[in-house]
């Protein structure tokens, strides 16, 4: 008896240092191909932006987000939205300015989460977390950067895909 008790106490003790463990895993990208307007502020996605939308969803099909991020922009929604539809989760809006405040990384602590932003934001929001300049702005055509970034027991990786995606 006692033996099972220490054995259930050693376990318990066991799961709660893994769950205390658990990785936080960023997926950051860029909003799908845009409407290209001078005169436009809110521009919404293109046929192809839309279709690149689905094509992410497609990418991420195995990832098991928690959570899914984006600005309150037409383009960020409707390129986050078929990941959360897909996965069955509601799209959770932040402010660009302040997008990786110290509450939203508590929040997302030991979290998978996809996070769609823009050119001028995404590299920035990693090299914070990576606590390293090292991503630059996206160009203005480019639709294809997948950042992701792993943080467990204080250590961050992080990698830069390009995903080809043919219309």
């Amino acid at each position: 008896m006692k033996k099972l008790l220490i054995l259930i106490i050693l376990l318990s003790s066991i799961s709660l240092y893994s769950q205390e463990k658990k990785p936080t895993t960023y997926y950051f990208i860029r909003h799908a191909d845009k409407v290209l307007k001078a005169s436009v502020q809110n521009p919404e996605l293109t046929k192809k932006g839309k279709k690149r939308a689905i094509f992410w969803s497609e990418v991420f099909d195995h990832v098991k987000f928690d959570m899914v991020f984006s600005t309150n922009f037409k383009r960020t929604v409707a390129t986050a939205a078929p990941n959360a539809k897909r996965k069955g989760l509601k799209i959770q809006l932040y402010d660009p300015k302040n997008g990786l405040s110290k509450d939203f990384l508590e929040k997302t602590k030991g979290k998978t989460v996809l996070i769609v932003g823009h050119s001028n934001t995404i590299p920035g929001y990693v090299n914070k977390i990576i606590n390293k300049k090292k991503y630059l702005d996206i160009s203005e055509s480019n639709y294809s950067n997948l950042y992701i970034v792993t943080i467990s027991n204080q250590e961050s990786n992080n990698i830069l895909l390009k995903i080809p995606f043919q219309n």
